[in-house]
């Protein structure tokens, strides 16, 4: 009998269909960047049933694996089917595209260690592009470098902010920070979340960032760069805080939004709005949170820690004093001028700010004051942080400090970590037939104003558990959320500005349409779906929850860009690449 050496795959691929399509399609849907070796490698094909797919190599002259799509699975939001593509089981490091027979191939991706590394810095890096007051030089910002805009050293008091020490029209200092959004503002309530999101990435990985640099003028020196980039922002917030009384400014700002200009050319007055006490408390949770990490760099920051947490004592004495004055803006402008009609921030409850504001002060102090202050655990649900809800950073910083604290917060910890683990549990649920097989998008109440977020945020969600347990399926699913935000999902989008073959283009960003380079500033992860649409933008695609995303400048509610959707996603993606090794 005459032996046949085996038939290569790429010979039986062409055998299947001569005919098949080499142009990409993009309704083949996953990580444009790419997968670890050893972690799961999903795609998905939306549209007809399909039998076979193979991994080619980027040049096409190679197929590498071959394998069965799933069965077809329904997507409940809009009823189009989807398979999934497991190529798990191939491992080996390079450059690879999915091919289906008659189809087409998918945007190509790399099977890489460290494959989400450069996503990781891009995002921080988004930081670096959003300070205010410096100029961007060529060195560190490249093709997007800019002049100064906002020097901030000039700031009037709005009469609404007004007080003895500090008239109406008072001048006040009030530099660095970092632009909010698509806008040229500065907002306490969305800096608070976005800081301790930063902050607590640090604290959960500190040795991971002792050698991630992203190329910012401090790179270099004796901080890591996260926390360089931070600093930035703290230091404006620091200044946000009546010396007077400790009471906290709502938000520095225009008193309308400005035009689709580069921050130079900005040059509108700007003002301090009402101290009120949610915006207190979000400052006197990050200043606690930031004091007992920067304890550790004294010799290079000498007095900071002291006086974070001094800033944050002083906050939360004003809060208790004043614990009932709200921010309603419209209520605002018919008793002060100038209106003001900037972002509102307008927080209907106060009760998580209490918690979480007790809570920073309680695991940086050790004092059980604090702990005893408000009742820590109230009868509620937990939800997933917002700037608008963050009760759940409260508890994620007991839980990674939880061999710092007293008997009296360690007694409630295993009942905390229970209620935790069966949130990612109930994260968990159903993911096994849903459409991308992502935890983000098993219902349309996922898909609001900034849904990358919430997809970023769930991932931050599971890998906390993930930290209790150590149990590798909620490391996989926070996983999955990376591929939904890179690609793998009902959009095609990867909606990282920067990052993937399908790139939002058109974010709503000031400086992304001003600036004449045809590439947006990378590094920002755009709104996402929301089929809201509140902006009336024409060209929305459809009004299904999970495709209703326009790349386009005018969709600001869902294509802008905001800080604290770029945070969770710089510790989504670090996180990861911190974790590879247990995958």
């Amino acid at each position: 009998m005459k032996l046949f050496n085996p038939i290569p795959y790429t010979i039986i691929f062409l055998m299947i269909n001569v005919s098949l399509a080499n142009a990409q399609n993009s309704n083949i849907r996953l990580n444009q960047i790419g997968f670890y070796p050893n972690a799961q490698k999903f795609a998905v094909w939306v549209g007809d049933k399909q039998d076979s797919f193979f991994i080619l190599t980027e040049n096409k002259k190679d197929t590498v694996f071959s394998g069965k799509f799933s069965l077809q699975r329904i997507n409940n939001i809009s009823q189009k089917t989807t398979q999934i593509a497991d190529f798990s089981n191939y491992k080996k490091t390079g450059k690879y595209i999915v091919a289906i027979p008659a189809i087409g191939v998918s945007y190509p991706f790399e099977i890489s260690p460290n494959v989400h590394r450069e996503v990781a810095k891009g995002a921080l890096k988004g930081f670096y592009y959003q300070r205010v007051s410096i100029d961007l030089p060529e060195k560190y910002a490249e093709k997007w470098h800019r002049e100064m805009g906002h020097p901030d050293d000039k700031i009037l008091i709005h009469a609404s902010a007004a007080s003895i020490q500090r008239p109406e029209g008072t001048l006040i200092a009030s530099p660095r920070g970092w632009y909010d959004a698509g806008d040229y503002n500065k907002y306490i309530v969305n800096s608070g979340i976005t800081t301790a999101t930063l902050l607590s990435l640090y604290e959960d990985y500190p040795d991971f960032f002792k050698a991630f640099e992203v190329n910012i003028p401090e790179s270099g020196n004796k901080i890591p760069d996260l926390l360089d980039e931070v600093l930035w922002n703290l230091r404006w917030m620091l200044t946000m805080q009546d010396p007077n009384d400790g009471g906290v400014y709502h938000k520095l700002t225009n008193p309308s939004f400005d035009k689709m200009v580069m921050p130079k050319n900005a040059t509108k007055p700007r003002y301090v709005i009402q101290k009120n006490t949610i915006a207190t408390l979000d400052f006197a949770a990050v200043m606690a949170q930031a004091s007992r990490i920067f304890k550790t760099y004294k010799k290079e920051l000498p007095s900071l820690a002291d006086s974070c947490l001094n800033a944050s004592k002083r906050a939360w004495n004003w809060a208790k004093e004043n614990p009932t004055i709200v921010y309603r803006q419209n209520e605002m402008n018919k008793a002060f001028d100038p209106d003001i009609v900037t972002g509102g921030y307008e927080d209907r409850s106060d009760s998580d700010e209490w918690i979480w504001a007790a809570t920073e002060l309680y695991v940086t102090t050790k004092g059980d004051n604090y702990y005893k202050a408000v009742n820590l655990y109230p009868e509620t649900a937990m939800s997933l942080p917002s700037w608008n809800q963050v009760q759940m950073l409260a508890y994620y910083s007991l839980i990674r400090n939880e061999k710092n604290l007293t008997d009296l917060g360690k007694k409630d910890l295993s009942n905390l970590k229970k209620k935790l683990i069966a949130f990612g549990d109930q994260l968990l649920l159903g993911v096994d037939s849903q459409a991308f097989n992502t935890v983000m998008g098993k219902s349309g109440k996922d898909y609001m104003w900034g849904s990358s977020s919430h997809a970023a945020n769930q991932g931050i969600a599971l890998l906390q558990v993930y930290r209790i347990n150590l149990d590798e399926k909620y490391l996989a699913a926070a996983l999955g959320n990376l591929d939904y935000l890179l690609g793998r999902n009902a959009t095609g989008y990867s909606f990282l500005t920067g990052f993937g073959s399908k790139q939002v283009m058109f974010p709503h960003h000031r400086p992304s349409e001003a600036d004449g380079i045809v590439e947006p500033v990378p590094g920002l992860l755009s709104g996402g779906p929301n089929p809201g649409q509140q902006d009336k933008c024409e060209g929305y695609p459809t009004k299904i929850a999970d495709e209703s995303f326009l790349d386009a400048t005018c969709s600001y509610s869902t294509n802008e860009i905001a800080i604290n959707w770029n945070a969770p996603m710089v510790y989504l993606a670090a996180a990861l690449e911190a974790l590879q090794k247990k995958f």
